[in-house]
């Protein structure tokens, strides 16, 4: 009885997916419908605006701005977000010198050599509170942006 199932379930996922592939793209999505334009500009016959500019009021007293704009207090990056609330803990860079030596079984020669590598083996970051945000990922205070110096 087990097999019968089988196949009648692998039957119907067959006969879904040769459905699904048959459809074209004008019966998913039709191509006669308003144009974008022709939908905002609705929009805007149905808030009583004639012109976009009249919106102006209902965005406060913020002012429009042309142009490039100073977006400091509006964009949220990657530094703003981790370095501020997820302070990187102190991760210390070690160096280990490789003495010369013979490698493999055909003893081929390997000159000596410096290499570096973190002391942990992932970044750690500190919960909020944990560690003064003043401080930066290898112990010392952060430098003002301002050029204090």
């Amino acid at each position: 009885m087990r097999p019968l199932i089988k196949q009648v379930t692998i039957l119907v996922w067959i006969s879904l997916v040769v459905g699904g592939c048959a459809s074209t793209k004008e019966a998913v999505l039709p191509q006669d419908g308003p144009s974008m334009k022709a939908i905002y500009d609705a929009h805007l016959e149905e808030m009583g605006a004639q012109d976009p500019q009249a919106l102006k009021g209902e965005l406060g007293n913020r002012p429009l701005a042309f142009g490039d704009a100073p977006l400091e207090g509006y964009t949220r990056d990657a530094y703003n977000e981790i370095e501020t609330m997820f302070p990187r803990l102190p991760n210390p860079t070690l160096v280990m010198y490789v003495f010369p030596h013979l490698a493999t079984e055909e003893r081929v020669p390997v000159p000596g050599y410096a290499t570096t590598f973190p002391m942990y083996e992932r970044v750690e970051y500190a919960l909020p509170g944990e560690i003064s945000p003043a401080r930066s990922a290898n112990g010392a205070p952060h430098s003002s942006a301002s050029g204090g110096r």
